[in-house]
């Protein structure tokens, strides 16, 4: 949690937050992924300053829980005084005890960010899905919650002005804002609606552009002028000194594989999922992911 400090922006996690999404279309397969729509209700995890404190943390627990597909998680939410924004003791279940931060307690507009990141720690440990390191599991965490339809409010929890800032979560406003537009473009929602913090529209806004440019990259048929050129400089390259030099000189997301002319193949992440898609170099080719099912024209 971030509170009245500086605000990190951009995308310094991206890499990670790419392997995130992969790893969980692998995991859950197309069906299980497309099984969390739509995204949870605004009503459903709304709290005023007028609701009970504990009636109404309970409430907003059970709906995340039941929107995560936790149907026999029982959440047991107290308040302390802590470091952090929250923590979840992961075991055996069916009882998770979750502590807020005491902060909360006047701020009870953000207790479903919270529960939202750490009740998918539980759907996490269950579904036995862990990144190595605090950092990059955390960094999961953020990345499955907001995918699954629940992140948006830790997006919506990010407030910034000259004065005083506050965020929620391991990844940077904009990065919350790229998972969400990921989860729009797959899933055909607008979640602009559902946000409360100026701040939280224009860190989407800006999410949502990065994530189109994702499907703007070469070899798709999308990909703008100068992606295009570049990309058959190397194609060249490749096609006459083979695969190995190509790739090393190219700060671009796809690979040249194989040897020559007639063999050579190109890799390059699936916009949707981020599984690498492999295809042979031979021009118009319509290319289906296996894993999200999504159809890429391309031009190789």
């Amino acid at each position: 949690m971030t509170s009245g400090s500086e605000v990190v922006h951009g995308y310094p996690h991206l890499t990670t937050v790419r392997s995130a999404l992969a790893a969980l279309h692998k995991r859950l397969s197309y069906d299980g992924v497309h099984s969390y729509a739509p995204s949870v209700f605004p009503a459903d995890v709304a709290f005023s300053d007028q609701d009970d404190l504990h009636l109404g943390t309970q409430r907003v627990a059970r709906a995340l829980v039941q929107h995560l597909r936790l149907p026999d998680a029982r959440m047991i939410v107290s308040f302390r005084e802590m470091e952090h924004a929250a923590s979840v003791e992961l075991a055996a279940g069916p009882e998770y005890f979750i502590e807020l931060n005491d902060r909360f307690r006047t701020h009870r507009g953000d207790i479903g960010a919270a529960l939202a990141h750490e009740i998918t720690h539980v759907l996490l440990h269950r579904l036995g899905l862990a990144f190595a390191g605090t950092r990059d599991n955390e960094i999961l965490t953020d990345t499955v919650t907001t995918y699954l339809g629940a992140g948006w409010l830790l997006l919506d929890a990010f407030r910034e002005d000259g004065a005083s800032s506050q965020k929620l979560g391991y990844l940077t406003p904009e990065e919350f804002g790229y998972v969400l537009a990921k989860r729009a473009i797959a899933f055909g929602e607008d979640p602009a609606p559902w946000f409360t913090s100026a701040q939280a529209y224009t860190a989407y806004t800006k999410g949502l552009a990065q994530a189109r440019r994702d499907g703007q990259q070469p070899p798709l048929t999308a990909a703008g002028w100068a992606g295009r050129r570049k990309y058959a400089k190397e194609r060249r390259y490749a096609q006459e000194n083979g695969s190995r030099t190509a790739h090393g000189s190219s700060s671009a997301s796809y690979a040249f594989e194989g040897g020559g002319r007639d063999t050579l193949r190109v890799s390059f992440p699936c916009p949707t999922c981020q599984q690498r898609i492999r295809v042979p170099v031979s021009g118009r080719v319509r290319a289906r992911c296996a894993l999200c099912r999504t159809i890429l024209e391309c031009d190789t």
